[in-house]
């Protein structure tokens, strides 16, 4: 009987297995990795850099570029490709039917408002931060960075933070699959320090990133918590360096940051 019960439980566990199977398509996928190499850093390439950067043969490379041409999501100019603004309508689609961004943008205005910096929320996908809310202060030059936008985690505050809440076999994966380059003279290429680095966004509840991503450009971020304490997103004020030293965003803008932060869970639904 008991072999029987196994065995039937066998059964039961290959035919899901093979349902999930028979349901992922690879090629879709594929072609979300495509779309996914495309970064502010890199927002025209060529097919072979694309195809390295998606690891995946450049025939079927092509194929998924050439029918994002097609489709209105990307442009080719004989020689580069790059995404269109048509693009954004996916990211658009997820956002409308998330409420974090809803629950957290009354919280960026007050905040903006405050520090008269911009203001961002941010969620980690894989390897990137997406930017899902942001505020503008009333400055005339102001840090702007579209919804949606993605970016790479190892050089920016908020990914630092998030990679931080991962746990250690999560963090691992990510790492030993991350690509780190050099964007900035200030950039961390080394996974030893980022380690470093996100170890201390751990500890310490907030991280500051000077330059790293652009010169001239400082960020500090803080983790974004639910009711029952899993970060969920980050909270972010990025600014241009001649404004702040690192010193005067401790003072200033992480109790503003901690304090928003905090706001923010108590607004989260139970």
């Amino acid at each position: 009987m008991a072999t029987a019960v196994k065995e039937k439980k066998h059964v039961e566990e290959t035919v899901t297995e093979d349902e999930n199977t028979r349901d992922y398509v690879t090629s879709f996928a594929r072609g979300l990795d495509v779309i996914r190499t495309f970064t502010r850093s890199k927002p025209r390439m060529t097919l072979s850099e694309v195809a390295e950067q998606a690891d995946m043969h450049r025939a079927a490379a092509r194929r998924f570029l050439l029918t994002l041409v097609r489709e209105g999501y990307a442009e080719f100019d004989g020689k580069y490709f790059g995404l269109k603004s048509k693009i954004l309508e996916l990211g658009f689609s997820a956002l409308a039917s998330m409420s974090l961004p809803e629950t957290v943008q009354p919280v960026l205005n007050d905040l903006a408002d405050k520090l008269q910096e911009s203001c961002f929320c941010v969620v980690l996908d894989g390897d990137s931060t997406v930017y899902i809310a942001a505020a503008k202060s009333k400055r005339v030059i102001n840090v702007s960075i579209e919804l949606g936008s993605r970016a790479p985690a190892y050089c920016m505050s908020s990914g630092r933070v998030l990679l931080g809440s991962l746990k250690g076999e999560e963090l691992d994966a990510v790492l030993e699959n991350i690509k780190l380059e050099q964007i900035t003279d200030n950039t961390v290429t080394s996974k030893l320090k980022l380690r470093s680095a996100i170890r201390d966004a751990r500890t310490k509840g907030y991280s500051i990133v000077d330059q790293e991503y652009e010169i001239g450009l400082r960020s500090i971020s803080v983790p974004i918590a639910d009711r029952a304490g899993n970060v969920i997103a980050a909270l972010n004020v990025c600014c241009p360096s001649p404004r702040y030293t690192l010193e005067e965003m401790l003072q200033k803008v992480l109790p503003a940051l901690l304090d928003s932060s905090s706001r923010i869970t108590l607004s989260l639904p139970h």
